[in-house]
């Protein structure tokens, strides 16, 4: 049953509370220009989640239905593009035909064993994984957040095992403004206080050092012997595309081996051609001791993550101590392979390269002093909007939904743009004549 007139309105005033800030679609925006509210059919579906789903997301008011390629659908038949790539888990563009075709052809023939036997698909996607990455072992597990999980628990072990930290001493090295998830142990490491506010106690063993500074992290390491490892994103995605400097990671690995620690890349948004290379790490270029990946490991068709190392690291966790009933089933080693596959086949690291490079370029063209900074690598870009006129970047998103993009605010005040890997020069330039003239609408 829809619900009432009376609860959808009450329910969408609630929601307006909760989604980009209030001004993003208060009565005072619509006074501005930013476009019309979603239909009543719209409101009825937004409602409906508003009154029996929790309230731990604040979407944009756009309801989709369709995906492909490039493209979204809303429900009433409007086409948007997608700069968002479900925070890059779409890097191969939604409902890739191939990656369907993997899962639907897998799920109608075995879709779970668990590990408690083997199946004939997990080897062949692990040898496939560890050798076009270059490890011994993967560990395979469902999403992002317990790949991280997985990486510093395994940190931990290699620690205590192999460099001899005295039991229940192991510290882990994170930056600030990181972002990996919301377990306990994800929310614990960070600096936002919306993550871990509420939730103590938090996770012990954790410290927190500057992103992208050398200086802090060899202070941290010659501080204390029982360091057993620093898990970094090579480009900060949640924190609004932060790039760090050349070298940095380099530089990290150097450090980090000279005190007998390991680095954890955390490639889950930022690898799988995202940045223009298969993962952000050969930007520097350097091979991390663990790698986690996640997100378009699957294009987005079903949760997949996956842990990567070398034996001396891999093997210290053994038979009963780690792992998951999903983690490796048949489903997700055929889908990932396959994933993988795509990336390759299509060259999409080369083309978020040179779209990258004509995105920046297109967005640092335009003449408005809402656009304070555009940076970015490949086709993971942020362009940072300076509040003027009380319009924020929330409200830009606002507008963008209206003219037939889709994109989110993070940290208030800076817009990330992602867009599916598949993405050709023609459709990017037409999505960038989009930004440019809705940024420019505001002036």
């Amino acid at each position: 049953m829809s619900p009432s007139a009376p609860n959808v309105c009450r329910a969408l005033r609630g929601i307006s509370q909760r989604s980009l800030g209030a001004r993003a679609i208060s009565s005072s925006s619509s006074s501005r220009g930013l476009g019309p509210a979603p239909s009543e059919a719209q409101d009825a579906i937004i409602a409906r989640e508003d009154t029996f789903g929790a309230h731990n997301y604040a979407p944009l008011p756009v309801v989709l239905s369709r995906g492909s390629g490039v493209f979204m659908w809303d429900v009433e038949g409007k086409r948007y593009y997608d700069f968002l790539s479900a925070y890059s888990a779409v890097n191969q563009g939604h409902c890739h035909p191939k990656i369907v075709n993997a899962l639907t052809e897998q799920a109608s023939t075995l879709a779970l064993t668990s590990r408690a036997f083997f199946n004939n698909v997990l080897g062949d996607y692990e040898e496939y994984v560890t050798k076009l990455f270059g490890f011994d072992k993967v560990l395979p597990m469902n999403t992002g957040v317990e790949g991280g999980e997985t990486a510093i628990k395994l940190a931990r072990r290699w620690g205590y095992d192999v460099k001899g930290v005295p039991s229940n001493s192991a510290k882990v090295l994170f930056a600030e403004n990181n972002f990996w998830g919301r377990t306990l142990a994800a929310v614990s490491s960070s600096t936002d206080p919306s993550s871990y506010g509420g939730y103590g106690p938090l996770m012990p063993g954790f410290e927190i050092i500057p992103y992208n500074d050398l200086g802090a992290l060899k202070a941290a390491l010659e501080a204390d012997p029982n360091i057993v490892a620093f898990m970094v994103e090579p480009i900060q995605g949640e924190a609004g595309v932060v790039v760090p400097d050349d070298g940095y990671l380099k530089g990290a690995k150097e450090l980090l081996k000279a005190h007998n620690a390991l680095l954890i890349a955390d490639e889950v948004q930022t690898g799988l051609c995202r940045t223009g290379k298969m993962l952000a790490c050969d930007h520097d270029p350097v091979k991390p001791d663990i790698l986690v990946l996640g997100k378009a490991l699957s294009g987005g068709i079903y949760p997949v993550s996956a842990i990567l190392a070398d034996d001396e690291i891999m093997l210290n966790i053994q038979p009963g101590q780690h792992g998951s009933t999903y983690g490796g089933n048949p489903i997700a080693a055929k889908v990932a392979k396959t994933a993988l596959e795509v990336l390759i086949e299509e060259g999409l690291a080369d083309n978020a390269a040179k779209l990258g490079e004509i995105f920046r370029g297109e967005m640092r063209k335009i003449d408005s002093e809402r656009v304070s900074l555009v940076r970015g690598k490949g086709l993971l870009n942020a362009v940072v909007i300076k509040e003027l006129g009380g319009v924020t970047a929330g409200d830009v998103c606002m507008r963008l939904r209206d003219n037939g993009l889709l994109a989110k605010p993070t940290h208030g005040d800076i817009i990330r743009f992602a867009p599916p890997l598949t993405l050709t020069e023609e459709q990017l330039m037409e999505a960038t004549h989009i930004i440019k003239t809705t940024i420019k609408s505001f002036d």
